[in-house]
């Protein structure tokens, strides 16, 4: 422990936890993220699907673009969370996504008078090429909510690393970024058994279809949470609620580097900022990029594509007690993922390994996890309780794997730049969701054999390929499984070697520790 610790303790002084209380407001935050992400995975099938006669390639779309611009929204998120700082930087973030996740809401009744209908029940009963109209005017519609919600969500995990780097030392880091990370999970967890629930009662009510706000609410979290932020959040040199004692072990690295700061200054301060486009010149920076895009797009698609899995293959739909308890069981696994960070700590303590080598080498542990995905359809055809549970693994091991990669940047790259890392690892990371969920879209209406019947979309059928010629395919075989089922056996087999392929390539680019200096 540092001198300035022992001097603190020495005198007395017991040291305060702000930095735990600041860590609770990034968890938080991380929720409200992951829950305005969901709502529109757990509506759409149930809920606006009939409204707007979308496809599976209709759903498949609009993720896919939140995806991509979420991804090239991360490359300027961090630069502006680093420009900006992280107080007013996270607050400019939370205000664009809560807002843009309230805009969903609008998105009926701006169809509605585009399209020249009068109600919800006029769009759902609407055949041939006004169903057509409807479903392509729909969709840009959620599309531009859906760009603003990306926008803002953009810039969540920049401010939220970076904040963890300021409040904690590295040996701790990995653990606090696994706590604020867990907000994903929760987020996810309290999904299911909130909003579908919301919308089906504001339907009964009268109130819209129901769905629309289930998006008001979650989305208006997101501005109670910035009354906090404003109140509590300063630096931890300059936060009243920071007693010297603390500071002293949130800067220990700082004096095991001897490299002491003046009382008045901040690390920040004596820090050179890395010019963007040189950051792409470090091997450190692939690494980030190629770990996230491998993986990332596996967490998207179980987040935006269980609750559909669970109504497509077993048929009960995302307001069904069987259908919550399916996908809060799954969440409640993930929630594995807080030891996940832990264990890196126990690596470095009993082998003395440096930040680095501990987290590659547990990282590898988590990579092991995922494959179990390759058995989830075929063990699905006994209970559906396999693939939830499978599902829950491979995500809890994927969160783990998360924060560790977040937390190998704090220990490589000077504060000044970690925003900016953190943006190019989530950019690469919405990439990876763009292909995965556009993919899976277009996979899954081929291989049930979807098409369009006098505008009604219909999934092929033996009885209906039996009836005519103009029936052109039947639904596609993998593996023993016919249809959506084979669709979902061949993204799990991707979903389950990916994190593999990542960990390998990492370790190719970076084999041994390097810090970064500015």
């Amino acid at each position: 422990m540092s001198s300035t610790i022992s001097q603190a303790n020495a005198q007395g002084r017991k040291m305060t936890n702000f930095r735990w209380i600041i860590c609770g407001l990034l968890f938080f935050a991380t929720t409200v993220n992951y829950l305005d992400r969901q709502v529109l995975s757990l509506t759409w099938k149930d809920f606006i699907a009939p409204e707007f006669h979308w496809t599976d390639s209709d759903y498949g779309t609009i993720t896919a673009i939140f995806s991509i611009v979420y991804a090239i929204a991360n490359l300027f998120a961090g630069r502006f969370i680093d420009w900006m700082g992280t107080k007013k930087g996270y607050l400019w973030a939370i205000f664009i996504w809560s807002a843009g996740a309230c805009l969903h809401a609008v998105c009926g009744w701006a169809t509605e008078h585009t399209v020249g209908l009068h109600d919800a029940a006029e769009m759902v009963g609407a055949t041939g090429a006004v169903a057509s109209t409807i479903a392509i005017t729909s969709v840009y519609y959620f599309i531009a909510a859906r760009v603003v919600l990306g926008l803002g969500e953009a810039g969540n995990f920049p401010a939220a690393v970076k904040v963890t780097a300021e409040y904690f030392p590295k040996r701790d880091r990995a653990f606090s970024t696994s706590i604020f990370n867990a907000g994903a999970t929760v987020g996810a967890l309290l999904a299911p058994v909130s909003i579908p629930p919301l919308a089906r009662f504001f339907q009964q009510a009268g109130v819209g279809n129901g769905w629309e706000m289930a998006f008001v609410v979650i989305g208006g979290l997101g501005f109670i949470w910035m009354g906090f932020w404003m109140w509590l959040y300063k630096k931890p040199a300059a936060n009243p609620h920071v007693n010297s004692a603390e500071l002293a072990y949130i800067e220990q690295d700082s004096e095991l580097d001897e490299s002491p700061r003046k009382e008045a200054e901040t690390e920040d301060s004596k820090e050179k900022d890395i010019p963007f486009l040189q950051c792409f010149k470090y091997p450190q920076t692939w690494a980030v990029f190629v770990g996230k895009f491998m993986t990332d797009g596996v967490w998207w698609f179980f987040l935006f594509w269980t609750p559909a899995y669970i109504s497509d293959v077993y048929g009960y739909s995302s307001d069904t007690p069987m259908a919550q308890m399916l996908i809060f069981v799954l969440y409640a696994i993930t929630m594995l993922s807080i030891y996940g960070g832990k264990l890196p700590t126990i690596i470095m303590d009993k082998t003395g390994l440096n930040p680095y080598a501990a987290r590659m080498r547990a990282m590898f542990i988590f990579a092991l996890f995922p494959l179990l995905a390759l058995l989830a359809q075929p063990l699905g055809n006994y209970s559906p309780w396999w693939p939830i549970i499978i599902i829950g693994l491979a995500g809890a091991a994927h969160q783990s794997w998360s924060a560790n990669i977040y937390s190998v940047v704090g220990d490589m790259f000077p504060k000044s730049t970690i925003a900016t890392i953190i943006g190019i690892g989530g950019m690469a990371g919405g990439i990876g969701s763009f292909l995965i969920n556009k993919g899976s879209g277009m996979l899954f209406s081929y291989a049930a054999g979807t098409t369009v019947v006098d505008g009604t979309t219909v999934e092929m059928t033996k009885e209906l390929l039996a009836q005519g010629a103009q029936y052109l395919r039947e639904p596609m075989s993998f593996m023993g499984f016919e249809g959506k089922p084979a669709g979902y056996f061949i993204i799990f087999c991707i979903c389950g070697v990916a994190y593999l392929i990542g960990w390998s390539i990492m370790k190719i680019l970076v084999p041994k520790y390097k810090k970064i200096e500015a």
